[in-house]
């Protein structure tokens, strides 16, 4: 029973470690991003992980994959606050409204989104110095709206990047793993 009890604090700890790092994270994101206009960035703790969601208007073109020079700004004070905290991991996913898109460097949606992701973390990788390791990249295109694409204003919406950060996983993954007993070691 004091196995498990430990294993209960213990884990209980964590949680909340997560949570003060989640809640420092947030501060620190919002304050390095105080001059940026609220409407093109948002901030929020979903799922017990951190998002910084980013209009695509503030980081590209429209249709392109190209990164402005203000979304370089954005992005290098977020990879300087994620280069502070090394024990987390980095999630970036690209979102498209669902107005199609084909032209030569792109066959849909599903192509911009990817291309976005990872033309962000090639920009936090190469000029801001986060690890590639701690970096996934991703593209949502059009299946996963914030609202629904009936009216502009939904559409500029549903185009965004969002930033994860996430608690390594394999550490996570430690935290759920049942405490060995003496007789197992």
């Amino acid at each position: 029973m004091n196995e498990q009890n430990k294993y209960i604090k213990d884990l209980t700890t964590s949680m909340q470690r997560k949570d003060s790092i989640n809640l420092v994270l947030v501060m620190n994101l919002k304050r390095s991003l105080d001059d940026f206009d609220d409407e093109d960035i948002n901030i929020e703790v979903k799922k017990g992980v951190v998002y910084v969601s980013i209009s695509d208007k503030m980081l590209f073109r429209s249709g392109s994959y190209q990164i402005s020079n203000r979304a370089e700004e954005v992005i290098g004070k977020i990879a300087k606050i994620v280069n502070d905290h090394k024990e987390l991991d980095i999630l970036v996913e690209g979102h498209t409204d669902n107005v199609p898109i084909a032209n030569e460097c792109m066959v849909d949606n599903w192509d911009l989104s990817v291309k976005r992701a990872t033309s962000i973390v090639r920009l936090m990788q190469n000029k801001f110095g986060v690890q590639p390791q701690r970096m996934t990249a991703g593209g949502r295109s059009e299946y996963l709206p914030k609202t629904t694409n009936e009216s502009v204003e939904g559409r500029a919406k549903n185009r965004r990047t969002e930033i994860v950060i996430l608690p390594k996983l394999d550490q996570f993954f430690e935290l759920l793993e049942p405490p060995m007993t003496s007789a197992e070691n």
